[in-house]
């Protein structure tokens, strides 16, 4: 038997601090670009704490009325030069993953996460502090206010979404989220805090906090992913997972990511299948893959997206 969704929700904001409502921002479109099979709108919104979020959107010119959307969530790497112009940029696996799925039919919104792209010196140093600098300010400006960076990533990307699902070219009820490794785990805790999500498919991020503990790597994330007392919570990342269903989720990991060991993957799939039942649950493990985003991976999921979106 799984906890109680409405229960566990609570648990989860609880302990991501005191995160400010979400609400529809304003946006500003600062600028239009037309491309052969689309257009991007460089945006920009207040998150309600005196911060500034800056976003493309992506929109394919076959857009009749309204078209199916996808929250982009983009990676950590230490590329925080990137940011959202990673979804632009063709990864070594051939694809550039906005440019797919905006030629997919899809409207697709990423933003920069605090201390990267047009957010690099968004700290409390302003500009003296750059990138890595400016993110370790804020985890620790943050938690001096009784906040956490997490809390406060999934706070800006909750009104991304907010955003996405008011723009009258957004058809609210074709909503999916994806991401790979930082942007895994914010697709999976997107998902979980909002319903409004009706496909979540989380890429090379699939870390079990207390077996990643027992493996001793902590190095290995930044530090935007800890959260106080994570572990003596009762929650873990099957429950948080398991708050997407029925919705569909198809997660994508390799056996052999340092990220996400492979005695928790399977204690999660294992959980989530079983609350899952008989709704859509898909889950590929790649044999001999580490913690990379393959040619198979970005294929499957813009796949999986055009089939269940």
């Amino acid at each position: 038997m799984g906890l109680d969704a409405t229960t566990t929700r609570k648990k989860l904001w609880a302990l991501l601090g005191d995160i400010p409502s979400t609400f529809i921002p304003e946006v500003t479109v600062l600028s239009r670009t037309e491309y052969g099979m689309y257009s991007q709108e460089h945006i920009s919104f207040k998150n309600g704490v005196g911060d500034t979020v800056y976003g493309y959107v992506l929109i394919p010119f076959s857009v009749p009325f309204t078209a199916p959307a996808i929250l982009y969530h983009h990676v950590h790497g230490g590329k925080y030069h990137l940011g959202k112009e990673g979804m632009l940029i063709r990864r070594d696996n051939g694809f550039a993953d906005g440019i797919m799925l905006v030629k997919a039919g899809f409207i697709v919104l990423a933003i920069d996460a605090y201390a990267f792209g047009e957010r690099q010196t968004q700290g409390p140093a302003g500009e003296a502090e750059s990138g890595a600098e400016t993110e370790l300010s804020l985890f620790k400006h943050f938690l001096w206010q009784g906040k956490t960076l997490w809390g406060m990533m999934l706070h800006d990307d909750l009104l991304a979404l907010a955003y996405l699902r008011s723009r009258p070219d957004v058809d609210e009820n074709r909503i999916g989220t994806t991401g790979m490794s930082l942007g895994g785990s914010r697709s999976t805790w997107v998902s979980a805090l909002d319903t409004g999500i009706k496909a979540t498919i989380p890429i090379a991020q699939l870390t079990r906090y207390q077996d990643f503990a027992d493996s001793g790597n902590y190095r290995l994330h930044s530090v935007y992913y800890y959260v106080p007392a994570m572990l003596t919570s009762g929650i873990d990342m099957e429950h948080i997972v398991a708050l997407s269903a029925p919705r569909y989720q198809h997660i994508l990991i390799g056996d052999s990511d340092p990220l996400s060991p492979i005695s928790g993957v399977h204690k999660i799939v294992n959980y989530a299948r079983n609350i899952y039942g008989d709704t859509p649950f898909d889950v590929t493990i790649y044999e001999g893959v580490g913690h990379n985003y393959t040619n198979d991976m970005v294929k499957t999921m813009r796949d999986s997206f055009l089939k269940h979106l």
